[in-house]
């Protein structure tokens, strides 16, 4: 088939947009490769969401029912799943059996893009940008988080220390955590479960993003904390145990949310006023508590007042 144009008049956005989405379906992944990570449950549970969903999008096997699944595209998305959200967004974009909006459009696709889909950065030209005002919808709301006494006076960090050094580089990481991190009132197993997570405790590693060393610092969180050299073991470490020192204060002691912060950034924990909707950062969490078994940790007050959004992430209002 040939599409025929004048010189004069390009097709509509939601045409070309239109027009595309078959050729994009073929090009982008199924799944994200962030989803190996997750939790075979997770994992299991997203891709039934998703093959529910694309069922009543297009009317296969069931009636369709566009409304259903948007709901649960929405839910995949909140797992973490890009190409969730970017269905999601191609339907608001669309209006394919919810109202037109191309502010949630655009915050659907933006999920998408930053967790890597290519397709989606490119819907982002065609719908701009979301706006920060653009509210997540119910379906995209983590349970809310209930606050318990034991929250709010979490016990000291654990003395037993249940890390076992396998390797020489797992030895000389846990001899200098343990010797550093009560200088920052850190337990040592949560510094260790970073650095398990972040390096697997190679002070030479470096990440595509150019996160360095042993806690895999950015530049911007080492000059933020006085790193001169990311390589140097005892400067990486001090660097890293100060970021987590600021972060507990921060999010008095909510250590997935500081799991998801230090993976992701506080700024984005704050805009999803909780663990982001990205595959990465969910698994990363996840990682995290399974090698530090505690959700709770001591914190500082006195070292940073704590995140604004704080009270609506404990109230479950826009998780």
């Amino acid at each position: 088939m040939t599409l025929r144009m004048n010189s004069l008049r390009q097709p509509t956005v939601r045409c070309r947009m239109r027009i595309g989405f078959a050729a994009a379906a073929l090009l982008v992944a199924s799944i994200s490769p962030a989803l190996a990570e997750l939790d075979a449950d997770t994992a299991e549970r997203i891709a039934a969401l998703r093959n529910d969903a694309r069922a009543h999008e297009h009317g296969e096997g069931v009636p369709r029912d566009p409304a259903r699944a948007a709901a649960l595209y929405c839910e995949a998305s909140r797992l973490g799943d890009a190409e969730a959200q970017f269905n999601l967004g191609w339907m608001y974009a669309n209006g394919r059996g919810i109202p037109r909006d191309n502010r949630m459009a655009s915050l659907f696709f933006g999920m998408a893009a930053e967790q890597g889909h290519e397709y989606a950065r490119k819907m982002l030209a065609f719908v701009g940008p979301s706006g920060s005002t653009v509210e997540l919808p119910e379906c995209m709301r983590d349970p809310p988080t209930i606050v318990t006494w034991e929250m709010l006076n979490p016990p000291p960090p654990p003395i037993e220390d249940d890390f076992v050094a396998a390797t020489p580089d797992q030895m000389r990481a846990a001899v200098l955590v343990r010797k550093l991190a009560p200088e920052y009132r850190v337990s040592p197993m949560l510094a260790l479960a970073i650095i398990r997570a972040e390096s697997n405790f190679d002070p030479n590693a470096r990440s595509p993003k150019n996160a360095l060393g042993l806690m895999q610092l950015i530049p911007e969180t080492a000059a933020r904390f006085n790193v001169k050299k990311p390589f140097d073991p005892v400067q990486n470490v001090r660097g890293g145990l100060a970021y987590l020192r600021w972060l507990l204060a921060y999010f008095q002691g909510n250590v997935p949310l500081v799991a998801a912060a230090y993976n992701a950034g506080e700024g984005t924990v704050e805009k999803y006023r909780g663990i982001p909707p990205y595959a990465e950062t969910r698994a990363y969490v996840q990682r995290i508590k399974s090698y530090f078994r505690r959700d709770s940790h001591p914190f500082d007050s006195a070292v940073t007042d704590p995140s604004p959004e704080l009270p609506r992430i404990g109230a479950g209002t826009a998780h």
